[in-house]
């Protein structure tokens, strides 16, 4: 990080409390309850975020956290629970904090208490390896896999390897199956409210009001009325405008995937979209 973005990173928060502060004169970010915003990677992370922003908008939130809190450190180590949870606790009064964490015990039972609201966003796994593969190969020189999916052929042949995964010398990607224990960790918590990328794109108004409905459940009211907060947060959802925007649709693994693909995902996901509820059996 440069000089210029550490003096940006300080400066920031200081100067998004004032415009917060005259914006919500007479509530203050203590009343607010606090909120998290998780997600799966590559799941639609930046569309929640745009939620978030919408969200300061209608309650006395001051700001969404500039970075996210991670599990993965930028060299493929796991940070460890003390380390997380370190920074889960140190998101201040009024801030909505965001990241990619997983439901360990520590971190469920921090997040998971009455008076919080929790996202979570996931999304189809087939979905989720495309948007993989082209974000590992074409957007991000700096993943762990660019180098090993640049040496392959085409993009067929990196999506088999992001479906089986790969554990090779240094260089090791668990399978699909294996990515999606942790949505099922977070499914299994009542306290999280767990959201479909696709819900937001083609059930937008449900799903909004479902994500407000889970401020208000922890007793506090939203000064805004519902029509205008659904009309701001729908406002607020703007795929194109995410640094990592490629397509914003659903289902376009169906352009991607060959009956090649579907026959080895079968083999190696098993029962996976049927969990889901992707799909109602294995004949897709």
């Amino acid at each position: 990080m440069g000089i210029s973005d550490t003096l940006y990173h300080l400066v920031r928060p200081g100067a998004k409390y004032l415009q917060a502060t005259l914006r919500w004169k007479r509530l203050t970010f203590n009343d607010v309850p606090p909120v998290f915003a998780n997600a799966k990677p590559k799941s639609g992370s930046h569309l929640l975020l745009q939620i978030m922003g919408g969200l300061c908008q209608i309650a006395p939130y001051a700001f969404v956290a500039a970075d996210p809190i991670r599990t993965i450190k930028a060299d493929g180590g796991r940070r460890t629970a003390d380390d997380i949870l370190t920074d889960l606790k140190a998101t201040r009064p009024g801030v909505i904090g965001w990241g990619y964490v997983d439901a360990t015990p520590e971190n469920v039972a921090f997040l998971c208490q009455p008076e919080r609201v929790n996202y979570f966003i996931y999304r189809d796994p087939r979905d989720l390896l495309v948007s993989h593969v082209f974000f590992a190969t074409e957007m991000h020189e700096g993943h762990g896999m660019h180098a090993y999916y640049q040496s392959l052929p085409d993009f067929n042949a990196r999506l088999k390897v992001a479906i089986t995964g790969i554990d090779q010398d240094s260089l090791q990607m668990v399978s699909v199956r294996q990515r999606y224990e942790g949505v099922f960790q977070w499914l299994a918590q009542p306290a999280a409210l767990c959201l479909r990328f696709e819900d937001l794109i083609d059930n937008r108004e449900a799903t909004l009001n479902q994500m407000l409905d889970q401020v208000e459940k922890t007793g506090y009211t939203l000064p805004t009325p519902r029509p205008q907060a659904l009309a701001v947060l729908t406002e607020a959802i703007q795929p194109k405008k995410s640094k990592t925007f490629r397509s914003g649709k659903t289902g376009s693994w169906r352009n991607h995937f060959t009956e090649a693909h579907k026959s080895l995902f079968k083999e190696v996901a098993g029962d996976l979209l049927v969990r889901l509820g992707y799909e109602k059996d294995n004949n897709w």
